[in-house]
């Protein structure tokens, strides 16, 4: 059986060469035009050759994901939802896991440039930009989505962390709360520092007095989390609340406070970070800081297609804004 090719889509349909190709490489064409084409595809097995495609116009319709980690629920969400609209337009992504390690971070980015993707996602590890200077020289589209690299100029979808802690920080002193704990991630990750400071200006705007003990770092996974959880319970018995700034480390917390025998709340309240599901399903039902991954996926998928339809207006960055799911792990204090 003979291959079908473009020639002879223009002989069933009528239509020249060339409609025919700006339909095939996503440019308009009339809507009758359109259903034309698409009834000869289908009725002559069409099939792009999208390596002879790419060749002709230095384009491989391929996106490149680069993330700390797979198994991260943060990250998974909103990959899997990216990968989703893209390929429903027509786009491949290769998704890297760099195991939260630079070295690999670097690696994957010279991988994914020597496949010539068209752009690049990342939720970078390194906090200098350097493994993605190449495709800035290049005027590849450049995303960073969770963390921003501050010396790097290009699109950035964030949400607003420090607000995301000021919040909880105010939902618990609402409750009574005066003297709480923060389970906090690496210093020199860009999340981190930013709800740090969320915590720190949520106390700067109030009388009460905050202790520097209070706040552990954290390396944003399970185990960190529970040697921080047991911590913070001893030296600060003082302590009424801890706020967990994100989903593994508020795995690791609630193992931690059982591995302590710490009943929450009535010991301690918490508020953790994302994975409504976990909070549901763990006794008490937690309190969380809901970060909205459905919008960071569909922000992020729309930027990327903008920069690749031809946009270069000067690159942007978004806050979207957290909300508080309230569980039972948050009881009222009187002293």
């Amino acid at each position: 059986m003979m291959v079908a090719t473009i020639k002879d889509i223009a002989q069933k349909t009528g239509l020249g060469l060339a409609t025919i190709s700006s339909y095939l490489n996503g440019k308009n064409v009339r809507d009758k035009n359109k259903i034309l084409i698409e009834q000869a595809i289908e009725e002559l097995h069409f099939e792009v050759n999208e390596m002879a495609r790419g060749m002709r116009t230095n384009k491989t319709k391929t996106v490149g994901v680069i993330i700390p980690e797979l198994n991260n629920v943060f990250c998974a969400e909103i990959i899997s939802s990216i990968e989703d609209i893209l390929r429903n337009q027509g786009y491949a992504t290769i998704i890297c896991d760099c195991r939260t390690n630079k070295k690999l971070e670097n690696e994957a980015a010279e991988f994914l440039y020597r496949k010539r993707v068209d752009a690049i996602i990342n939720m970078p590890v390194s906090s200098d930009g350097s493994h993605l200077q190449i495709f800035k020289d290049n005027h590849i589209p450049i995303l960073l989505i969770d963390r921003k690299i501050k010396s790097l100029e290009c699109d950035c979808v964030l949400v607003d962390n420090i607000a995301a802690v000021k919040n909880a920080v105010g939902f618990l002193m609402k409750m009574g709360h005066t003297r709480i704990g923060f389970l906090g991630g690496p210093e020199d990750i860009y999340t981190a520092q930013e709800r740090l400071e969320g915590f720190r200006v949520a106390y700067g705007e109030t009388n009460h007095r905050l202790k520097e003990d209070w706040i552990v770092h954290g390396d944003y996974t399970i185990q960190g989390a529970v040697r921080g959880m047991g911590q913070l319970m001893r030296k600060c018995p003082e302590l009424t609340a801890v706020i967990v700034a994100n989903y593994e480390m508020t795995m690791g917390a609630m193992i931690g406070a059982n591995e302590m025998g710490v009943r929450i709340p009535k010991q301690v309240s918490m508020i953790g970070f994302d994975n409504v599901e976990f909070a549901k399903a763990v006794t008490p039902r937690l309190t969380i800081v809901s970060q909205p991954t459905g919008e960071i996926a569909l922000k992020a998928a729309d930027i990327i297609l903008t920069r690749l339809s031809g946009n270069a207006e000067k690159p942007q960055t978004w806050h979207l804004q957290t909300s508080i799911i309230e569980g039972d792990s948050v009881r009222e204090c009187s002293f």
